[in-house]
């Protein structure tokens, strides 16, 4: 079981996280543990007729019924899973899913600093599914996008614009957002669902550590930050900077300190929560509650 909290989770905001390493064809592939409910081996899979070409199948686990995704399909691969395969049972977005891979080998420590954007260097099928390369001496280790994986298996998973259309006509135009979001489709989708919800005006960064270097440039030309920006929306699993060590470098800030900070990730969770709260953000939305954020955001600044 990967599930005690104490022995695993970090002090919040430490900009640090533990990955689990694992393997798909001797390729090195991490995932966040706080993602990792339990690792398993291989079970009984039921297969579901039609199903998305990434799926297997269903498997139960304890009295649940839990889709059952093959990695090395998602990432263009077609060797047969090894017998040391093992399953990451894992818990975001508000869902558990469970991915097949091919081994599960080590924990490691890292700070999101020495996680690097990918570039058009990475080619492949698997490119638009890496959101960060962690360089070794001797390897390379990449981080998958599990959002975008599960959102092109099931686009119901996303964020969704029709939910905002329900709250009606809306002005809010001449408020002014910061967002930091590292996956582009999640950008887009953000971005839309923002101005559908009258928030024309957002700024978008790819990571943490642009969005604060953006404010603390604000607050560097003088005058009361708070009438430029009204309000910031942070992911918290990004390169360089994550959502919970920006939120407590802008709550150290005296120059930024009141500015409300919305912390909206898939990682939202009840027993998660604390990690937010010590850092001093206002609220947590988890994905893909749009509307919820939207009228979160109403709440602060309007």
């Amino acid at each position: 079981m990967i599930n005690d909290q104490h022995s695993i989770l970090l002090e919040s905001g430490t900009n640090e996280l533990e990955i689990i390493e694992f393997e798909i064809e001797k390729r090195k592939f991490g995932i966040n543990v706080i993602k990792v409910k339990e690792i398993i081996l291989p079970t009984a899979v039921i297969p579901v007729p039609h199903s998305h070409p990434h799926v297997e199948g269903l498997i139960q686990l304890r009295g649940e019924v839990l889709p059952l995704i093959n990695l090395a399909k998602v990432l263009g691969r077609t060797e047969d899973p090894p017998p040391e395969a093992k399953y990451i049972v894992a818990e975001f977005n508000q869902q558990k899913v469970v991915f097949h891979v091919h081994n599960v080998t080590q924990i490691h420590r890292i700070s999101w600093n020495d996680i690097e954007k990918p570039t058009s260097m990475y080619q492949g099928g698997d490119q638009s599914t890496i959101i960060g390369v962690i360089k070794r001496t001797e390897d390379m280790i990449l981080l998958l996008d599990f959002e975008s994986i599960l959102l092109e298996i099931n686009p119901q998973t996303g964020i969704r614009v029709e939910e905002v259309k329900k709250l009606g006509h809306r002005e809010r135009s001449d408020k002014q957002i910061v967002a930091a979001e590292d996956s582009p489709l999640l950008r887009k989708l953000l971005h839309d669902t923002l101005s559908e919800g009258g928030y024309g005006h957002v700024e978008f960064f790819e990571n943490g550590a642009d969005a604060l270097a953006y404010l603390e440039s604000l607050a560097d030309q003088g005058g009361n930050v708070t009438n430029q920006v009204q309000l910031v929306i942070t992911d918290i699993e990004m390169p360089q900077m994550d959502g919970h060590h920006l939120t407590r470098r802008i709550k150290s800030d005296q120059r930024l300190k009141d500015l409300p900070v919305i912390i909206f990730s898939s990682l939202i969770t009840n027993d998660l929560k604390h990690k937010g709260h010590m850092v001093g953000a206002e609220d947590q939305i988890s994905k893909p509650e749009i509307s919820e954020l939207i009228k979160t955001i109403d709440k602060h600044i309007l």
